[in-house]
């Protein structure tokens, strides 16, 4: 099963407002901010050989550095934040890439599940950001919807 389709794309890019292209088996976005010289290219493949399975692969590209989320289970589209929150969910543990509608992005890798909705004065301030950035997606995580 696919996780995200291209009318999910058409959203993502709707979000973050700019055009998509798609590439082989990838969808292309690309963001630019000139006033604070950010660029970022975001790829996202919807379903990729990993191993012997297949899954969701989102990369990005920046001038400094490339990030990668493998199997990526869930995503949110903020159109009030003006960004996209991608989610890998294993055994408890999430990983989340943020992709801001201003050239920017965020990784929080392996953070206890817990700690999205959890008490977040009880965490230490490194902690909490994590918490808070990826409460978002705590309703569309697969876990979210097992009974």
């Amino acid at each position: 099963m696919k996780v995200i389709s291209e009318k999910d794309i058409q959203r993502i890019a709707e979000v973050l407002r700019v055009p998509y292209t798609k590439e082989a088996n990838a969808y292309r976005l690309v963001l630019e901010n000139p006033r604070q010289g950010r660029y970022l290219a975001l790829e996202i493949y919807p379903e990729i050989p990993m191993g012997e399975e297949s899954g969701c692969l989102i990369s990005v590209y920046t001038p400094t550095s490339h990030l990668q989320l493998h199997r990526c289970t869930a995503y949110v589209v903020s159109e009030s934040l003006g960004e996209v929150t991608f989610v890998a969910e294993h055994q408890g543990r999430l990983s989340g890439l943020i992709i801001e509608r201003e050239a920017a992005c965020n990784l929080y890798a392996n953070v206890d599940s817990s700690a999205l909705s959890g008490d977040f004065t009880r965490l230490g301030p490194e902690v909490m950001l994590s918490g808070i950035a990826l409460s978002l997606v705590e309703g569309v995580l697969p876990s979210a919807n097992e009974t």
